[in-house]
């Protein structure tokens, strides 16, 4: 068989040897020479010619029966909202039926509540209550506008007045609802071409205003300060623009996801070797850290204004809701125009500024509530010091005392199942109100997974000792140490 095609291969070939080899092959017409390839070659110029002059070819237009039509829409499938819904996603949370001060209801049943960020215990509070009622006889419920646009109130601005004087800044502006005061903020001041540096570490409120930036996003590690330096050097060094650009450094006072506090005293010499501007995130910090609860530049000692722009939400430690940022005038001004969640959003209302405002006064009237805090969170780090598999992550003087695992199941999702059993059972057997850190699926972080904690000044020695008592015995019991 090998040998019959061998022939027919070699006489196709001589065939065309022959062809080639003819007269007419090397004629010579007009003086120019034609051989066999100068015709092959015409041809072939010829034939492309033809094809790009056609034109396409367009099957008869039929239109389609109803039969037809009716079938295609019987097959046709949409695609899917959202993706298939597991058990897991049905699972409801525990439904407070309280307030959530340092004991609440929950099914009826009175629980100490380690689940709320109360840092001050100013829940319920007389007279911030006292002030939120004359707010309401004064000024109703709502505001009923954005700030721009007639929702602009005296209460609004005595507010900012009263946070810039205490912050010790030129300026400050109130946000509406305090977790979107970070991601209207770092929008507002960051563009396409700008360069971020952030902590791996920030919560989904950083997260999210780094995303809507547009802005070019480099993470360190967490609370790393030779990664974070390694990072600003490379990106100086490597980018030949980057002295026209306009270069941040985003970080949260006390991480939401860790405890951890950031060493502002080293962000703030690398962002003056680099010549970078710090934006600073104090939602866990304001009215907890430094002398007077002024935040992490009073526990630090560093002159305000080094840092560019400090944002806060006000639902943690004074125990309201809403959000500011402060800074200069120029840094305040900019936002009234530039802010979405400034601009767009119908202003806070009334009586949550005056309740802010009452909290700021209350602070400063009883410095001890920080000193009854910081006592609080030692004896819950001296009683979480031997959980059974478990581990504190979190900063001795942080309110949020952060559990996790000693040894991981190596997967995430499988630890935080673990940690899930153990927060249930805590709550059923003994009566104590505590989270794991559920995280959704936008959330990049990737951290740990943990137990927190929020300590209050609210809390009496017999709860603490009470959450210390019933984790020590869970623990053992679920992860079997």
């Amino acid at each position: 068989m090998a040998s019959a095609v061998m022939n027919m291969t070699t006489a196709a070939l001589d065939w065309v040897t022959v062809i080639f080899d003819a007269p007419l092959a090397r004629a010579v017409v007009f003086g120019v020479h034609i051989d066999g390839h100068l015709v092959v070659e015409v041809l072939l110029v010829a034939v492309i010619l033809f094809q790009l002059t056609r034109k396409s070819y367009k099957p008869p237009k039929k239109p389609l029966t109803e039969k037809e039509i009716d079938d295609l829409c019987e097959e046709w499938v949409p695609e899917p909202l959202h993706p298939p819904i597991t058990e897991e996603m049905k699972a409801e949370p525990p439904i407070l039926e309280s307030a959530a001060g340092p004991h609440t209801v929950i099914d009826g049943k009175e629980v100490v509540n380690f689940a709320s960020a109360n840092y001050l215990g100013l829940l319920g509070n007389e007279k911030i209550a006292d002030s939120c009622i004359s707010s309401l006889e004064k000024y109703g419920v709502g505001s009923c506008g954005p700030r721009g646009f007639y929702g602009t109130i005296d209460v609004h601005l005595d507010c900012e007045t009263r946070i810039a004087k205490f912050m010790g800044t030129p300026d400050s502006i109130l946000y509406s609802y305090g977790i979107s005061t970070i991601f209207s903020v770092i929008p507002a001041f960051c563009k396409k071409g700008d360069i971020i540096v952030a902590d791996e570490g920030v919560h989904w409120g950083v997260q999210n205003g780094l995303y809507l930036s547009r802005s070019t996003v480099v993470y360190f590690k967490h609370n790393d300060m030779a990664s974070l330096e390694s990072t600003l050097e490379k990106l100086t060094r490597e980018n030949k623009r980057a002295e026209k650009i306009r270069r941040y450094i985003v970080v949260e006072a006390i991480y939401q996801n860790s405890g951890q506090i950031a060493p502002l005293n080293e962000i703030v010499r690398l962002k003056e070797k680099y010549r970078f501007r710090v934006i600073l995130d104090e939602s866990h910090s304001f009215g907890v850290l430094g002398n007077s609860g002024r935040g992490l530049a009073e526990y630090y000692g560093v002159p305000i204004e080094k840092i560019d722009i400090i944002t806060a939400g006000m639902g943690n430690a004074l125990a309201t809701d809403g959000g500011f940022c402060t800074g200069s005038v120029r840094v305040v001004d900019h936002q009234r125009l530039s802010s979405s969640g400034y601009v767009f959003s119908a202003s806070l209302p009334p009586y949550l500024a005056s309740a802010a405002i009452s909290a700021v006064n209350y602070l400063e009237d009883n410095p001890s509530l920080l000193t009854q805090l910081r006592s609080n969170i030692d004896l819950l780090w001296k009683g979480l010091s031997d959980i059974p598999g478990l581990a504190i992550a979190s900063h001795p003087l942080s309110p949020i005392v952060y559990l996790k695992l000693k040894k991981s199941t190596g997967s995430s999702k499988s630890d935080l199942e673990l940690l899930n059993v153990i927060t249930d059972r805590v709550l059923k057997e003994d009566s104590v109100f505590i989270v794991s850190t559920k995280r959704s699926v936008l959330d990049k972080c990737r951290l740990p997974v943990g137990i927190r904690l929020f300590v209050s000044a609210g809390h009496s020695e017999t709860d603490i000792h009470k959450v210390c008592d019933s984790l020590r015995r869970v623990a053992a019991l679920v992860l079997l140490v």
